[in-house]
């Protein structure tokens, strides 16, 4: 006979061994193969992130025995069991709870001895003994184990709250460093041409900025986008908080899900651990989604969820987590016309456009070409180790100023970095723009103006309506304002310039300054 104390005395000692689960459940195994006929040791634990109870250590004498890490078990037969209040160990048989153990492996042959793991008067899991051969455990067993649940649930308690405080703890490292490589690519970035090309865009900003409202951005390829992205939060009550930046069209789409949303332990093959996602990540401050055309049609639905309940669900769970975000949106594409071809979600796009900012290109603010020109001649001399930046040939800006720059910012920024790579000495002369892009002298001024017309649609616009409010001295309204001459309504004019950019009256009158801003 087996004395009951000591039997206590030492299983309650192996159990709580170690707060690695695993180690432990190894101790406790090993002791009581020389007690009871086993095999197979098992910890089972309901975890209701995912609906389904968890695997999460196991000892085994045969190491054939591979059972399921994931047990399915609905929420509606998991109720019933709690509702069992079934405290003292049993043989497994033919009762719902068995059954429902018999999906962790092929287990028909085998006898089983389940301990129910309680705590707080709450079912929190299970201890299962496993044995080949039938009818194998008897009531001296059961009696045996009756005193080691307690002592059982509460070290399966501490070592998974030990676990979740490794894991929180390695988030955390993670979280920190992924900020600081955020924080020092936004810090370099500086919005130029903010008093000259870009005045009108600004003056937008600042009326944006202090809100939470979802901002559209709008505008070609290399316009600087995200830095107009960056302006307006850290020019909000949000710029303490987190600005995380997502490219929809980098990411492939079987792991967009996973990126945005975040996943649970176990909710696929290789999610050995629950991830935040980049909305969770970005909770209290702001995500930038870049390129939001590029966006699957399944994603788009999910985001509109966001948008709308400000609410995710993690890939594998059950559960919506609510984020405090702030949504800026940018594309280069026409969505418009992507609704009409069912290419972008109708109602994503009402969603979305509560505030469109178009940013005009580099070929319609010639007058920032010197600014960025020698700003990144600054930078790029730096990050090149040069000790002062090189001077600029004469006559070159203004030659600069006479290229379309189809790549906009970005292209006059590679141009540099290429022309300092370049540099052996002496002024720059920029001689690697390609001539044939540049309009010729021997073209006619009508040829030459027609030539410079632009082929997007917005611009014209923008273009037409600069134009009308020159001739009316910026008068709207009245017989003689550039309404009555574009045969619209005064309203519409004004909420057509507020998405092209163009300011007016108070708007066009109103100062401040924004961090950063040169």
């Amino acid at each position: 006979m087996i004395d009951k104390n000591a039997f206590f005395q030492e299983f309650t000692v192996r159990i709580c061994s170690s707060l690695q689960i695993n180690v432990a459940l190894a101790n406790v195994c090993e002791y009581l193969k020389q007690i009871i006929p086993l095999d197979v040791l098992l910890l089972i634990q309901r975890d209701e992130t995912i609906g389904s109870m968890r695997l999460i250590a196991q000892a085994a004498a045969d190491r054939t025995f591979s059972p399921q890490k994931i047990l399915a078990v609905p929420t509606s037969t998991w109720k019933k069991l709690q509702t069992y209040d079934r405290h003292i160990p049993h043989v497994g048989g033919d009762d719902e709870l068995s059954l429902e153990l018999n999906n962790l492996g092929k287990l028909q042959g085998f006898s089983r001895l389940i301990v129910p793991l309680w705590l707080d008067n709450e079912l929190i899991g299970f201890l299962v003994m496993i044995v080949k051969g039938v009818n194998r455990y008897y009531q001296t067993h059961v009696d045996l184990f009756t005193a080691t649940a307690h002592p059982a649930a509460i070290a399966m308690s501490n070592a998974m709250a030990h676990e979740n405080l490794l894991r929180y703890s390695d988030t955390l490292i993670e979280e920190n460093k992924f900020l600081n490589r955020e924080l020092l690519d936004t810090s370099k970035i500086t919005v130029v041409g903010g008093t000259e090309g870009l005045k009108n865009v600004i003056e937008m900003v600042r009326q944006v900025a202090p809100l939470n409202n979802t901002v559209l951005l709008l505008g070609e390829t290399g316009t600087g986008k995200e830095v107009i992205a960056n302006a307006i939060h850290f020019s909000s009550s949000r710029r303490d908080g987190p600005f995380i930046k997502v490219n929809c069209g980098a990411i492939p789409e079987n792991l967009l899900d996973s990126e945005l949303f975040g996943h649970e332990k176990g909710a696929f093959t290789g999610a050995n651990s629950e991830k935040r996602g980049r909305f969770e990540r970005a909770n209290g401050g702001t995500i930038f989604l870049d390129e939001i055309g590029e966006l699957p049609q399944q994603a788009q639905v999910r985001l509109l969820r966001v948008i709308q309940n400000r609410e995710i669900e993690r890939v594998g769970g059950t559960k919506p987590i609510s984020v405090d975000i702030r949504i800026i949106a940018a594309t280069h594409r026409r969505l418009e016309t992507m609704v009409s071809e069912n290419r972008f979600r109708e109602d994503l796009w009402y969603r979305l456009n509560v505030f469109p900012l178009m940013i005009p290109p580099l070929r319609q603010r010639k007058e920032d070409i010197p600014l960025l020109t020698n700003y990144f001649l600054e930078l790029k001399s730096r990050e090149l180790g040069l000790k002062k930046p090189p001077s600029i040939a004469p006559g070159v800006l203004s030659r600069l100023a006479d290229y379309p720059w189809p790549g906009n910012v970005r292209e006059l920024e590679n141009l540099v970095e290429r022309e300092l790579i370049r540099y052996q000495g002496g002024p720059l002369t920029f001689d690697t723009l390609e001539p044939g892009k540049f309009i010729a002298a021997t073209v006619s001024p009508k040829e030459a103006a027609a030539s410079q017309l632009p082929t997007d649609l917005d611009e014209a616009i923008a273009n037409h309506i600069s134009r009308v409010l020159k001739m009316t001295g910026g008068k709207i309204n009245g017989p003689r304002g550039a309404a009555v001459l574009l045969g619209i309504k005064a309203n519409t004019l004004r909420a057509r310039m507020d998405r092209l950019g163009i300011c007016y009256g108070l708007k066009k009158q109103r100062s401040g300054r924004l961090p950063d801003v040169r």
